[in-house]
């Protein structure tokens, strides 16, 4: 007989999950920035990891949140689902596939989580973490609109979406490589676009890096926040309905 287990667990398996994510993918994009301190960056506007150009510096902090999606899934997928973003806590509940009560204290544990990966990547690193990595924290980049940013994370968040959708939710699919996939699929993203928006696909990937900046002296990166709130919602939503109704997923 499966154990019900209570929302406090489940809060704390996202915040522990969350933290996983932001202290070893953020972690890793700060690290990328610390080891290119001394090259000229291409613009007096770049901050936060679009101070990063290079490919094959996007396919490495790709590869860290790769394995750190897939360990959170793969931990805590059977404890509280490892949403672990609120984006996705959000577009399962409009598709009534997560109960309303519990959006609000998830949502709240990711952030939690995020913040403290923060705060303790920079304790341990020391505030150059900050004030030169900027706690790894997504910015545009030069060039990119507002309009360009959100359209570029309502994209990457929806195929996010679509995969967690079948592999995760839809009980008629098997569930073996659930986690690597999806990890997979958020390193892909940062691969290809992160030098378009950092590709966050998470609200709460970007917000704890911001509080960690404010708190550390590193970049007001603040002004930006509503990119990476629009964007992921939007398109987690639509990937929910759109693999409902093509798949016929009933609630």
């Amino acid at each position: 007989m499966e154990v019900e287990r209570t929302l406090l667990k489940k809060c704390l398996a996202e915040c522990i999950g969350t933290f996983l994510l932001v202290y070893i993918g953020a972690g890793a994009a700060a690290v990328t920035i610390l080891l290119a301190q001394g090259e000229v960056w291409r613009s007096d506007f770049s901050i936060g990891i679009s101070a990063l150009g290079g490919l094959a510096d996007w396919l490495a902090i790709g590869i860290a949140f790769a394995i750190a999606v897939a360990a959170s899934i793969y931990i805590f997928g059977h404890i509280s689902g490892c949403h672990i973003n609120p984006a996705v806590t959000i577009a399962l509940w409009t598709v009534k596939r997560f109960p309303r009560k519990d959006v609000i204290p998830y949502i709240i544990s990711q952030l939690i989580g995020a913040t403290l990966a923060s705060i303790f990547f920079v304790t341990i690193v020391g505030r150059r973490a900050a004030t030169v990595g900027g706690c790894g924290a997504t910015a545009l980049f030069p060039g990119i609109s507002y309009a360009q940013g959100i359209l570029n994370e309502v994209v990457i968040t929806f195929f996010l979406m679509l995969t967690i959708m079948a592999l995760a939710v839809d009980e008629r699919t098997p569930k073996q490589f659930a986690g690597l996939i999806i990890g997979l699929v958020v390193g892909g993203g940062i691969t290809t676009t992160g030098n378009i928006t950092g590709a966050s696909f998470n609200p709460a990937r970007t917000f704890g890096p911001y509080v960690g900046n404010t708190l550390f002296g590193g970049p007001n990166l603040w002004a930006q926040f509503p990119v990476y709130i629009i964007g992921p919602i939007i398109g987690a939503i639509i990937a929910a309905f759109l693999y409902t109704h093509i798949a016929e997923l009933r609630a």
